[in-house]
């Protein structure tokens, strides 16, 4: 709905353009107006109600009516606005738009928790409120504001997951966290699915100082326990004691190891002028057309001038191969997709971008808490189809049969 340009007209009439805003400024006036509009509507809609409604048998009650009214302030986007608020004689009338113990409008607290997602400090937030609305926000009122996230980011950590995930990639940040007076490294632990129709959901948040199987084994009976029941592909970067943890939880899942990181790791140990050959050499491995082909590959780099240059090379693909083998099984489309860990490394990114800010945490809660507001503030990005996902679909209900869920 469009405003008639002459009313806008009669609205700015003797108003300097710097008058639109600010705390004594026309949108201030006009939030005043609109609100204390929609106030009295609500107050005649509540006294209709109650008229029409019979009075108690044998009780001579005359009609509520309205009682005047008292004031309010309450904060919004344009600054502090004094409110007219009506009263009836009954005092029965409790407004939806500004309830009774209300001091802020919503659109005001959402504006906060979207600063706060995208790694604003309570400090920036409090100068950027004051300085852009005229308001004094204090540190207690924006942690509370954000605090009351905690009871969605919990909602969200227990939620129900779908039965079957195609591919899961689980990769790690680090965070610091005070705990008993002193700050430690933690590791956040975020697992990014790959749904049936080609989206991508996160699945949750697993703090840990230490990665192990007996950490591993409670991340995956959470999963589990929240109605996971398959897990095709699991592709992680070497975490520690993860496949034996997998193997007990989900027996059929395949682990794959993210073969970027692989090239990578082996890349530290060449020097420069030789990195372009180790790559070459290596990608007769990853690339070859089976599990034989590669092993080939393998032993003939084992036996080169480059593997005795760089002896530590050929050892670090030795100790991944169980995890490195089971990407020659699949078709170009699939190994293109599980080739690396980057999706959840491009997500991980933005997390780091949000906490970046923060020296440290007061506690896990505080962390999820930013971490959950920063994945909701880019979730358009990261929770994109996969590309090309209709031709993984048909690799992947030819190569899982039954287990693959096409609905």
């Amino acid at each position: 709905m469009s405003i008639d340009k002459d009313i806008l007209d009669r609205l700015m009439e003797g108003r300097a353009p710097g008058d639109l805003f600010g705390k004594d400024g026309i949108l201030s006036e006009l939030t005043k107006a609109l609100a204390e509009r929609a106030l009295s509507t609500e107050m005649e809609v509540h006294l209709d109600e109650e008229r029409a409604e019979e009075a108690p048998e044998g009780r001579n009650q005359p009609p509520n009516r309205r009682n005047g009214s008292s004031q309010k302030t309450v904060t919004t986007d344009s600054g502090k606005v004094v409110l007219d608020i009506p009263r009836d004689r009954n005092w029965t009338f409790d407004p939806m738009l500004i309830t009774k113990y209300q001091r802020r409008f919503p659109e005001f607290d959402r504006k906060i928790i979207s600063m706060y997602a995208r790694g604003m400090t309570t400090r920036e937030i409090q100068g950027h409120i004051e300085e852009i609305y005229g308001v004094e926000a204090s540190p207690s009122l924006i942690s509370a504001i954000t605090d009351a996230v905690m009871e969605e980011v919990t909602a969200w950590q227990n939620r129900p997951l779908e039965p079957c995930y195609p591919i899961v990639f689980m990769d790690a940040i680090r965070v610091n966290i005070r705990s008993d007076g002193a700050v430690s490294n933690k590791a956040v632990f975020v697992a990014l699915a790959v749904l049936p129709d080609g989206t991508r959901d996160v699945l949750g948040l697993w703090f840990q100082a230490n990665e192990g199987a007996k950490f591993w084994a409670k991340v995956l009976s959470d999963l589990r326990n929240r109605g996971v029941q398959d897990i095709l592909i699991a592709v992680v970067d070497g975490l520690k004691g993860f496949p034996q943890a997998i193997e007990a939880a989900f027996p059929q899942t395949r682990v794959q190891t993210c073969i970027v990181h692989l090239l990578r790791h082996s890349m530290n140990f060449a020097s420069y002028k030789d990195r372009k050959a180790v790559a070459a050499a290596l990608k007769a491995i990853y690339t070859a057309v089976d599990a034989d082909a590669a092993e080939l590959a393998l032993a003939e780099f084992e036996e080169s001038d480059l593997a005795r240059r760089y002896p530590a090379i050929a050892p670090s693909w030795r100790r991944a191969w169980n995890e490195v083998i089971p990407f020659l099984d699949y078709p170009p489309e699939v190994r293109r997709l599980i080739y690396t860990t980057n999706a959840i490394e491009a997500l991980n990114s933005k997390i780091r971008r949000a906490v970046r800010t923060r020296g440290h945490f007061p506690s896990d809660d505080a962390a999820a808490k930013l971490i959950y507001l920063a994945l909701n503030a880019t979730s358009s990005e990261w929770k994109r189809s996969v590309r090309e996902w209709h031709a993984v679909r048909s690799q992947f209900a030819i190569m899982f049969e039954d287990r693959f869920p096409m609905a």
